[in-house]
């Protein structure tokens, strides 16, 4: 077994000296601006489209790579790059964001057909405005806020490629997405108007998502919060839930509801053991309330479940210090980095199959893009660091 002061070594170094290095290298349009996100695992290029919310998402990378890893003027620049590029060509006349762009940042497929893009873009600015102190991110990623807090009012009325949300229900990611991006905007604003939405939304996944008892959080519910007992009402996305907690671990903790921490670490906990592949290891990618196939997908084990989990774990083993938070964590982090990074590339193998063989289909979309593999290792970098022990180490096991 490793132990947590190996694990921040080891943890830096595949974020600066492998993940990283990997967009530096392949992921940068010099020519047009923006990232170039559809690449395969080993940087060659797939397609100059850009999808919006990898280049919000990759804002955010970039801008928390300067504010908590390390002060780099390149970090900075390549986040300023990254909002320049966007600001100028992700909207459009409505102020909605767009889908996908080309690579010169014109629209393509079908406009703004995606909700999730505008959370992408409140998390992204705030950091951004973390970053430099800027003024436009903030009154941008405001203006966001304003204009989706009246569009979530009204569940079935938004889109959400690339997962439409079945007519007459509602889904966790939209909240789980809103609660974090609102949390993170009302601290840097310091507005509790703000930080009531992003409660608003964390509370509607503990109360109409959440079964405690059958210890299950469904993706899918009913407008009015009531439960769907047949399909997609039983749909479970394990790697979802896991992230859903940290989400909600962090604006808890930042209001000081310590019961709903622990109520989160507990739903943390089920889906671990909901989603754990006994036989082969890792995390499926899709289970349903009886724990039997979700449409033959609970077969493909994902990178970013398995980034999600880690830092989840290491977060849940600062707050509660029980043998199960590192006894998950070094299953998950053993599995993860035997299967996932790419020898002479870096980043990560972006699916396998069941058996931890690549799978060469595309899930969802065809992007690879800076996010869940780059922030797991920012945060937990920061956690590892901030919870170091009196000799400036990280607590070992």
């Amino acid at each position: 077994m490793t132990d947590l002061a190996q694990i921040h070594s080891l943890y830096r170094h595949e974020l600066l000296g492998r993940t990283v290095p990997f967009w530096l290298r392949h992921g940068i349009d010099h020519e047009h601006g923006g990232l170039l996100t559809c690449l395969t695992d080993e940087g060659s290029i797939v397609s100059t489209d850009k999808y919006v919310w990898s280049q919000l998402r990759a804002v955010w990378t970039f801008s928390a790579l300067y504010n908590r890893i390390s002060p780099q003027p390149e970090f900075r620049a390549l986040a300023t790059n990254l909002f320049d590029f966007i600001r100028r060509h992700g909207c459009d006349d409505h102020g909605d964001w767009l889908f996908c762009l080309d690579a010169r940042g014109a629209p393509k497929l079908d406009g703004a057909t995606s909700i999730y893009c505008d959370g992408f873009a409140i998390y992204g600015f705030t950091e951004y405005a973390r970053a430099t102190g800027s003024n436009e991110a903030r009154d941008l990623a405001l203006a966001v806020y304003r204009r989706v807090r009246e569009k979530l009012g009204r569940p079935g009325s938004y889109s959400t490629l690339p997962w439409p949300v079945p007519a007459g229900l509602k889904a966790h990611g939209v909240a789980m997405i809103f609660a974090s991006a609102f949390d993170e905007l009302g601290q840097l604003c310091g507005d509790d108007e703000i930080t009531a939405e992003a409660l608003r939304h964390a509370g509607e996944i503990l109360h109409h998502f959440v079964d405690p008892d059958a210890r299950r959080l469904y993706e899918f519910v009913r407008l009015d919060g009531t439960r769907l007992a047949v399909p997609p009402g039983l749909v479970i996305n394990p790697g979802h839930a896991i992230e859903s907690m940290w989400f909600l671990i962090h604006l808890y903790q930042r209001t000081g509801d310590n019961q709903s921490v622990r109520r989160c670490l507990e739903i943390l906990r089920w889906h671990l053991e909901l989603g754990w592949d006994w036989e082969h290891g890792g995390l499926f990618l899709a289970r349903d309330a009886t724990a039997s196939p979700w449409e033959g997908k609970e077969t493909l084990k994902l990178w970013w479940p398995h980034t999600e989990a880690l830092y989840a774990l290491l977060l849940a083993h600062t707050l509660c210090g029980e043998p199960w938070c590192l006894e998950w964590f070094h299953r998950m982090h053993d599995y993860a980095f035997g299967h996932f990074p790419v020898p002479g590339h870096g980043e990560w193998i972006q699916n396998l199959d069941r058996t931890g063989k690549k799978f060469t289909g595309t899930v969802a979309l065809p992007v690879k893009d800076p996010f869940h593999l780059a922030r797991s290792l920012i945060l937990s970098v920061c956690l590892l660091a901030k919870s170091s022990g009196p000799e400036g180490q990280p607590p070992g096991r």
